[in-house]
């Protein structure tokens, strides 16, 4: 890194990945001159430590963003769609977790270890995938360079953290209230915005966010586009099915891949050994492979279980877990901020 300091906004910076956030900022010793917490209305005025200060989280406004170099967005796709280009006008470099600018074209859609010089094709906003999608494109990046992809067929295990606290909030309560004996009524899960809800506790739910025209959830269509966009290959076939599990935090992932050459498993493992940030946890006579109760915390993605297909030489199944709010979130984030300010500065 360069020896300037930044003034950073953090937009959504009372949510379960601004929080983090915020950590990341702190651990990392990211170069902060100033600190900008911002979140709703109704958030406005609660206060975060950071470096052994408060700082009161003020309300998100377009005046909020005078000033700042760098805005890390994480407060939701209708907030970024509202204030994201405002913080661009006013001279902030916009990195975005929401949904909201991924698939525009000119807004590049970046994980570090797969597609860093993307970073350089920004025109203010540089948007953060999906955590499903970033777990699964950093595990399968050295795949696809050696071996070459035709096809990728994934199951998602994902944690209730991924819908945010209200969420984990339910889960919570849902699974005490099974365990006593008590009557409950669902009111988060399986989509906030959906016409029903269902128990999450104790059950795996195959639905995350709205199911689109095609019958293929929101979710699902993202790990599809975003895939074939990150890794700059829209020949890809992508087809995903994404459940959501009484987890709190770590979406693991099952993920069949048809390469276009013949592949060699115990290649296959070296090659994710020297993988940036790959964690490989393969010895099934050990019982070593990842879980989600080891990967929360981390902000590697693990891989285990790689083994080829019984059926096709070209073939390959693995299993991969991460933290969602880290390496799914604000991990990500945070590498495209310190990626940006020591390599694309001018």
């Amino acid at each position: 890194m360069n020896s300037q300091t930044y003034h950073v906004a953090v937009v959504g910076a009372t949510g379960a990945v601004g929080q983090q956030m915020v950590r990341l900022l702190e651990e990392r010793q990211f170069p902060i001159h100033k600190l900008t917490l911002l979140a709703s209305r109704r958030s406005a005025g609660k206060q975060v430590s950071f470096k052994g200060e408060t700082i009161t989280v003020k309300e998100t406004t377009p005046e909020a963003f005078d000033g700042v170099d760098i805005a890390l967005f994480s407060a939701g796709g209708s907030v970024s769609k509202q204030f994201a280009k405002e913080a661009v006008k006013r001279g902030a470099l916009v990195i975005d977790n929401t949904n909201a600018f991924r698939m525009e074209p000119d807004v590049p859609l970046v994980v570090p270890e797969v597609n860093l010089e993307d970073i350089g094709k920004h025109q203010g906003i540089i948007a953060n995938p999906n955590c499903s999608t970033i777990q699964m494109v950093v595990a399968l990046k050295p795949i696809k360079d050696k071996y070459g992809l035709k096809r990728i067929i994934v199951s998602t295990y994902q944690a209730v953290s991924g819908a945010g606290n209200l969420a984990v909030e339910e889960l919570k309560e849902q699974s005490a209230k099974v365990l006593n004996g008590e009557a409950f009524t669902p009111k988060v899960l399986p989509v906030a915005k959906d016409k029903k809800k269902f128990q999450i506790a104790f059950n795996a739910i195959p639905q995350i966010d709205l199911f689109q025209e095609n019958d293929y959830t929101l979710e699902e269509m993202k790990m599809v586009r975003e895939t074939k966009k990150i890794m700059h290959d829209d020949t890809i076939e992508v087809a995903a099915t994404c459940v959501r599990i009484p987890v709190f935090t770590g979406h693991s992932e099952s993920i069949y891949v048809e390469t276009e050459q013949e592949v060699n498993v115990e290649e296959v493992r070296q090659l994710l050994r020297e993988a940036p940030g790959v964690i490989v946890e393969d010895n099934p006579a050990e019982q070593l492979y990842p879980l989600a109760t080891r990967a929360a915390g981390r902000p590697e993605v693990f891989v285990g279980r790689i083994r080829r297909d019984l059926d096709r030489p070209n073939g390959l199944h693995l299993w991969v877990v991460s933290d969602n709010l880290l390496k799914g979130a604000a991990y990500n984030s945070i590498q495209i901020a310190e990626a940006y300010i020591s390599k694309f500065q001018s």
